[in-house]
């Protein structure tokens, strides 16, 4: 009777681009998780850092242990890493994505090509298609294609991994700018009213003992 109903498919995927209670209300709690962690502020700024790099990558499903992984390299917290990565979120994919992919093209020397959402959400898709089906082919009697998907590694992942580099780059070096002195500010602030507290405590009670004597 007090079970929790699991979520549906369709709700999970509703709850992606648009989460339960809105998405200032998630920011809001990602913010208030990052400063409450208990680590240095420098630490925090580290992991926070590292998952703000990590949202510029083409590594999707692996955003989490690839935080966490960079976050542990460079002594960060990592679970400001994991909880960094909300900054790849929908609304902010598209200009993350077309980013990307114009700096990787540019880099590489590859030919101006289509940066749109619809295009890099459907070669994403066709490419964990293949995959799956290239998996599948060991056990059955089809044949593996290996040809669409070294299409998509040459024209949207390598352009994409290359060219978020420098943007992730920018962007973690001003996330740990800012995150760093807000969070000391925060924690200099929470030890001080925890302070007050305990000597207001201690106040009451020895006022206390003192009244029973």
């Amino acid at each position: 009777m007090f079970k929790r109903k699991p979520r549906s498919y369709m709700r999970a995927f509703t709850e992606f681009f648009y989460p339960r209670g809105g998405w200032y209300r998630a920011t809001r709690y990602v913010i208030y998780r990052l400063r409450r962690l208990p680590d240095p502020a420098d630490r925090i700024a580290r992991g926070i850092a590292a998952g703000v790099f990590v949202s510029f990558s083409p590594l999707f499903g692996l955003h989490f242990v690839t935080a966490a992984l960079i976050a542990w390299v460079v002594r960060g917290n990592l679970l400001a890493a994991v909880l960094a990565t909300f900054v790849g979120n929908p609304i902010t994919f598209p200009f993350i994505a077309s980013i990307s992919l114009r700096l990787g093209n540019r880099f590489l020397g590859l030919p101006s090509r289509d940066t749109n959402l619809t295009y890099i959400v459907d070669a994403f898709a066709r490419a964990s298609h293949d995959i799956w089906h290239n998996i599948t082919a060991i056990f059955t009697h089809e044949t593996a294609e290996w040809a669409g998907l070294a299409l998509f590694l040459d024209r949207v992942f390598l352009p994409y991994l290359v060219g978020g580099i420098l943007p992730g780059l920018g962007a973690a070096m001003i996330a740990f700018g800012l995150s760093r002195p807000i969070i000391t500010a925060y924690q200099k602030r929470r030890v001080k009213q925890l302070r007050k507290r305990y000597e207001k405590r201690m106040a009451e009670r020895t006022h206390a003992k003192e009244g029973e004597t």
